[in-house]
């Protein structure tokens, strides 16, 4: 991926909150600035994460986690951190995590604030590099579910910001389930 230019002269496109937005830093004929043209045709036409750092976006609408790799003891981590709770070591990589895990426990929530219809279903699912995420379980009854069963991670609607850039967090769902549009 090449990295989004915010204007201040970061170029991460691990944190920056607009992450998988693609960018042309090649040079137009014309002159023009193509990257700050396809950033801000991305930005009005492509979703953003509503937790800026824990996922990205890709422009066809999957994603990816990100987390950390510690490069003393190789342990990963979710979200992103600075140190390692292993070895204590600060030399960590930024990493993107597998997309399927398997379901590791869940539990069904059957009351909860107005914002959320129930019932819905928290699960913890354990990803492929050993790290164990929190996550809200869709696309199936909360019936069908069963710890063990393979995950696989989705990307689904949240809402828009302030200045309506659609916003889009992640769930998982079983493996093979289509995601909704």
């Amino acid at each position: 991926m090449v990295p989004v230019h915010r204007g201040n002269g970061s170029h991460d496109p691990l944190t920056d909150p607009r992450r998988g937005v693609e960018t042309d830093s090649t040079e137009r004929p014309d002159g023009a600035d193509e990257e700050a043209t396809v950033t801000a045709t991305n930005q009005a036409t492509n979703p953003v994460s509503f937790r800026p750092g824990e996922f990205e976006v890709s422009p066809d609408g999957s994603g990816r986690l990100l987390g950390s790799r510690c490069r003393t003891c190789g342990a990963h981590f979710f979200p992103i951190r600075a140190a390692c709770s292993g070895c204590l070591g600060t030399d960590l990589d930024k990493v993107r995590f597998a997309t399927t895990g398997t379901l590791y426990t869940f539990s069904v929530v059957r009351q909860s604030t107005p914002a959320f219809e129930v019932p819905y279903v928290l699960g913890y699912v354990d990803l492929p590099e050993g790290v164990r995420i929190m996550s809200q379980i869709s696309g199936c009854d909360a019936e069908e579910v069963t710890i063990g069963m393979e995950l696989e991670l989705a990307v689904e609607p949240f809402g828009a910001s302030e200045d309506g850039t659609p916003l889009v967090g992640y769930r998982f769902r079983p493996a093979g389930a289509v995601a909704p549009r």
